[in-house]
């Protein structure tokens, strides 16, 4: 399978998914509120904790799929591997989904700060959160299979249809059937157990028939629980790391405080869908090169997805930093919105972008099996991230645990960078920092500070600032790719050739 296709499939189908999710928030917050958006941040807190029981599960049948592709398993261990962590992850959903259930009523009564919602309504939501925590669950072990496999084409047009339904879906129901926060986690559920229905169909039927049936069997798991168990301490202490202001918040805050953080989060989180499509696409063929020791295309590769991430999502993180206030406007409509996150919105998008920058890097290491870095850098972390939450966030509120954010996330492109190139790529190290990071961000920022003065003098005219901010964007992430040279050679090869034909 094509790179350059898996690449170009995960960003059509990650674009769609996304924008089915963004474009119908403001339809969501105007039928249910503002706190019952809250209530949706809080299943994305639930879930992101939730995931942690995956004990790294998830990311290693992925890389163990990468390695069926390349040869280095069998076709029936890999079924059998499949097999024994579909059982292990089913029963964790049941589990999971009885955990929320159970604690659904303490949630809505004791933890949230509910004002406006009935706590009756709140609980119901909350256990129909179970069931949807528990089937993403699942299907979460179907996707990284499918990544793994290379089927992302295919994936991502399953992904893509499903978004539409959920999205599409849950504006009817709200509009035609019951604008409650309940109908909307039900439809939500329903769509998510087709999903996990149609992909572990494809699962299946990607792999080949084995000499024997597939069985569960616990032998399969001692080749990989090393690198599951260091990916297991990974996700905790990067669920502390990423999740620690949410949670803390979620109890500090009121539930519309909350849903102003969790929206603001929502927006910087766009950045990500930036990233996923190149890493995803990218992390089976460096498993392969790096089972071969092909240094040297490795190292091609590594630079092409960091360049490529920092050309994409430097223009829009500075873009939603610079202009948060105009963005949220266009988006929603909402000048009371607009005013209440943008200040959020400003440090969680810097934060998010420099978060991004190691995705490759995190990316490189776990290629090459190698968890214990990460492992180590996030302990520090931890230890430094938890007493500044404490500390910042009575004092400062919101605001103040976006910035610690920024700081973080700083700290890890100083020092774990740095790190990994002592072992891995060695002289790769200064063209990461210099040409892959800092040329493309000064690119953009560059830009957009020029021309924020053509902004919109209000926030009065949604089509105004509509036009200004996508001038802004396709200007500055332009700017950013010129800063690349490989991206230089080919335009200017392009303007070669079409002087030449109009010449002749």
């Amino acid at each position: 399978m094509s790179l350059r296709r898996n690449v170009i499939a995960n960003y059509l189908g990650q674009a769609w998914v996304a924008l089915m999710g963004l474009a119908f928030i403001p339809i969501y917050i105007r039928y249910l509120g503002i706190e019952a958006y809250g209530l949706m941040g809080l299943f994305a807190l639930l879930q992101a904790w939730l995931a942690l029981l995956d004990a790294g599960m998830t990311p290693t049948l992925g890389r163990e799929m990468a390695r069926f592709t390349a040869g280095q398993q069998s076709t029936q261990a890999i079924r059998d591997l499949l097999r024994t962590l579909e059982c292990v992850c089913i029963g964790m959903a049941i589990m999971i989904a009885a955990a929320v259930w159970v604690s659904s009523g303490w949630l809505a009564s004791d933890w949230l700060k509910v004002d406006k919602l009935p706590i009756d309504a709140v609980q119901r939501a909350i256990s129909i959160m179970a069931l949807l925590v528990a089937l993403r669950f699942v299907e979460n072990v179907y996707k990284s299979a499918l990544f793994g496999l290379q089927r992302q084409v295919w994936t991502n047009g399953v992904n893509a249809a499903l978004a539409t339904l959920r999205g599409v879906g849950a504006v009817l129901i709200l509009a035609e059937v019951s604008p409650t926060i309940e109908a909307f986690f039900l439809w939500q559920a329903l769509i998510s157990l087709l999903s996990v229905v149609f992909l572990g169909l494809g699962v299946h039927r990607t792999l080949p028939h084995g000499p024997r049936r597939a069985r569960f069997s616990l032998t399969t798991l001692l080749p990989v629980w090393r690198y599951a168990g260091g990916l297991t301490g990974i996700t905790l202490l990067a669920l502390l790391l990423t999740q620690v202001d949410k949670l803390l918040l979620s109890r500090l805050l009121s539930l519309q405080d909350f849903g102003y953080y969790s929206l603001a989060s929502l927006v910087a989180g766009v950045l990500y869908l930036l990233i996923t499509p190149i890493t995803t696409a990218m992390f089976p063929r460096m498993v392969e090169l790096v089972s071969v020791h092909d240094n040297a295309t490795l190292g091609s590769i590594y630079h092409r997805g960091a360049e490529l991430v920092s050309v994409l999502t430097a223009p829009v993180a500075m873009l939603l930093a610079l202009h948060g206030e105009g963005a949220l406007f266009a988006w929603s409509g909402s000048l009371e919105l607009a005013t209440a996150a943008a200040p959020i919105l400003a440090a969680l998008a810097i934060g998010t972008f420099i978060n991004g920058l190691m995705h490759m890097p995190y990316q490189l290491q776990l290629a090459h099996g190698w968890t214990s870095l990460i492992l180590k850098t996030n302990v520090v972390a931890v230890a430094l991230l938890v007493p500044a939450i404490l500390w910042v966030v009575p004092r400062y509120g919101a605001v103040g645990a976006a910035w610690i954010w920024i700081a973080l996330n700083t700290g890890y492109v100083l020092l774990n960078v740095g790190l990994m190139h002592r072992r891995i790529l060695p002289s790769e190290k200064w063209d990461w920092y210099g040409q892959d990071v800092l040329m493309p961000a000064l690119g953009a920022t560059a830009t957009l500070l020029l021309l924020s003065g053509l902004q919109p003098p209000h926030l009065s005219d949604r089509v105004a600032w509509l036009a200004y901010l996508s001038v802004a964007l396709g200007t500055a992430t332009a700017c950013a790719a010129l800063t690349v040279r490989d991206y230089r050679i080919y335009v200017f090869r392009w303007i070669r050739r079409a002087t030449n034909a109009h010449t002749t």
